[in-house]
């Protein structure tokens, strides 16, 4: 299956049936009067958020949907039937956009989540409503109204509690395989993962968290270099972002200039978002020598200036790992009781994650339009968005 998080669609709504123009005839009855009936409601559009699902490619081949139109009226006071609703499943994290208006529809982030996009079309009134003392017998009728049609934008953002952040090979594939049962490709090569992997940590019974891993950045990632910042914004659902980084890369390049190029390329696409609360993982520190080790990971410390958590792990042994879980789990629990205990403080995530979607928007905009400037110039890159993507559960 192709992983595709953005896709156009066109949807219609169903128009409203017409009202009937009628008179009742029957034998010994006459001039029995109006009975014209109504017509029905055209059906309307929804999008449902469906847990089966967890990619748009659907969408990509089939762009037009479309709802049933109403029935017309019909003599003897009989209503036409309504519409029948059309219905589309989309993931969870479907974030829905009108193309025309740019505005945001809604957010369908729980399972069975449905959200309105078109409204059908209101039935007309047969000649039966308009009789009156006056006009006895009405040749009056309205029709239906038509469908809202929307042209409208599909976006998907993986829901993750965590998100992981590095240069290619820094290592995030191998901690996701070591922390839980996600099993995402691993390769001595730059650029192994290219689409972003979910995997569940289990820290014990009840208690487990969601991870995200997206495809490594590189400097220029923001002008299209590399894989781009496409799948950043899949981070933006995301509550903590650990950074993980290379203590003792093969080229002997500095740990310390690998951050700073995350942080200038996070910046680039969402201020808000690389003002994340963020934690530095020292990941492959089994690379160092046992007596030299605190030494090199404090001057990689110091020459940052940290001030943040940081946490000293080998992915692939899975030393120290298990402790940088339980502390992302208590992390976790503490602010969700916070956000409980106080609305406000929920309120300003709310208003933070609309703001890291608009940038996001902004961001991968630019992106866009950079890569479609290079190959206008003739710069040969890879421009197909459509990976394979998979989520695995841990067993309790």
């Amino acid at each position: 299956m192709k992983f595709v998080d953005e896709a156009t669609i066109i949807v219609e709504a169903g128009k409203g049936g017409h009202g009937c123009l009628s008179f009742r005839r029957e034998k010994y009855v006459p001039r029995g009067g109006p009975d014209g009936g109504d017509g029905g409601d055209g059906g309307s559009v929804y999008l449902e958020a469906d847990d089966s699902l967890n990619t748009l490619i659907d969408y990509r081949f089939q762009r037009k949907h479309k709802a049933e139109g109403g029935e017309q009226g019909s003599g003897r006071n009989c209503t036409g039937t309504k519409g029948e609703d059309c219905v589309l499943p989309v993931p969870v994290g479907t974030t829905v956009v009108d193309m025309d208006t740019h505005e945001v529809l809604g957010d369908l982030t729980r399972i069975g989540q449905r959200l309105k996009v078109a409204q059908g079309g209101f039935h007309g009134l047969g000649n039966t409503r308009f009789k009156s003392s006056i006009n006895r017998a009405p040749r009056q009728t309205s029709k239906g109204s038509e469908g809202e049609l929307r042209n409208l934008r599909l976006e998907l953002k993986v829901l993750a509690d965590v998100g992981l952040l590095g240069l290619p090979n820094a290592g995030k594939s191998t901690f996701i395989r070591s922390v839980s049962a996600a099993t995402p490709k691993v390769a001595d090569y730059p650029f192994t993962t290219l689409v972003p992997n979910l995997g569940v940590v289990s820290v014990q019974a009840h208690q487990s968290f969601v991870i995200a891993d997206i495809p490594g950045l590189i400097e220029g990632a923001a002008e299209g270099a590399g894989l781009g910042i496409r799948f950043l914004k899949h981070l933006v659902r995301t509550r903590l972002l650990l950074h993980l980084v290379d203590v003792a890369p093969y080229d002997g390049s500095s740990p310390a200039h690998a951050v700073n190029t995350i942080v200038h390329e996070l910046e680039k696409f969402s201020e808000t978002l690389a003002n994340r609360d963020r934690w530095l993982v020292l990941n492959k520190v089994d690379m160092v020598p046992e007596d030299e080790r605190e030494a090199h990971c404090q001057a990689i410390i110091d020459e940052l200036e940290w001030e943040g958590p940081v946490f000293r792990i080998s992915a692939l042994s899975g030393e120290g790992t298990k402790p940088l879980s339980q502390a992302v789990m208590r992390w976790i629990e503490e602010r969700t009781e916070e956000e409980a205990e106080n609305p406000e403080i929920a309120e300003l995530e709310a208003v933070r994650r609309q703001q890291m979607d608009e940038e996001a928007r902004a961001g991968i905009e630019e992106e866009k339009l950079a890569r479609r400037a290079a190959r206008e110039e003739g710069d040969d890159f890879d421009d197909d968005d459509d990976y394979d993507v998979e989520v695995v559960y841990a067993p309790d």
